[in-house]
């Protein structure tokens, strides 16, 4: 793991690099530490990053204005922060996790773990998944969209009114930013399941899901029999549906 750190105060800055170390262990491929904004920009900008850890105010510079950069980004952005009254837009913006300060190492290693499960969807409060656009960045509401579909190391945000959305996460990394509706469906997709009409059986072990607007999505056969349940616990009109 390839882990930034975003902090002006250096003794806080060291804190959080050693316990980076101590928790990561061998799983930590290396870690860099910056205390400015430019910095942080320029280094961001260049260098590939798996979690960045950034403080909300930089040398009195709005941290927030980095996060809303930083989101759309391939990495997950962790706040440590006093700043404590900006989580919620914070989380709207889609970090991972905010750690108020003082902060202890359990509390740290606990957001280092939603970094690499999927615990960070159970409570992730997320409103929008921010996109480059023509050199700025576009904040996508998380209600427009119906399914996301992996493309290598990008994912496609497709959305109700038909527009796709290149996001520059990898579709786990996505899917870990998203709401418990969304589940995964196929190696290539995660899917809105409140959005899904019903799910078909074909010969030959294909499996489909049917979306309420028409459009059919592959399902892989090992989750075939988890959708099924999903659905069928579901409301009566998913359940009306399907076919099997």
């Amino acid at each position: 793991m390839r882990v930034v750190i975003i902090e002006d105060e250096p003794l806080i800055a060291q804190r959080l690099e050693r316990f980076a170390r101590e928790i990561l262990g061998e799983r930590l491929e290396s870690v860099r530490v910056g205390s400015t904004f430019e910095e942080a920009s320029v280094w961001l900008a260049d260098h590939p990053a798996d979690v960045v850890l950034l403080d909300l105010n930089l040398h009195g510079r709005d941290g927030l204005k980095l996060l809303e950069t930083a989101v759309a980004g391939s990495f997950h952005t962790i706040i440590v922060s006093a700043n404590t009254d900006r989580a919620l837009r914070a989380f709207e913006l889609g970090v991972l996790d905010f750690v108020p300060k003082p902060f202890t190492r359990e509390r740290l290693a606990h957001a280092f773990q939603r970094a690499t499960t999927r615990d960070a969807q159970a409570s992730c409060a997320a409103r929008f998944l921010a996109v480059r656009k023509h050199g700025r960045i576009e904040l996508v509401p998380i209600d427009q969209v119906l399914y996301v579909e992996g493309a290598g190391a990008y994912a496609e945000l497709v959305l109700a009114d038909g527009r796709r959305e290149l996001h520059e996460k990898t579709l786990e990394r996505v899917h870990a930013l998203l709401p418990p509706v969304f589940e995964r469906t196929h190696k290539s997709f995660v899917v809105r399941m409140t959005a899904v009409k019903a799910l078909h059986a074909g010969e030959g072990s294909h499996y489909e899901l049917e979306l309420k607007n028409g459009i059919r999505l592959p399902v892989g056969r090992q989750r075939y029999k988890e959708l099924l349940a999903l659905l069928v616990a579901g409301e009566p009109p998913a359940r009306a549906g399907q076919t099997h």
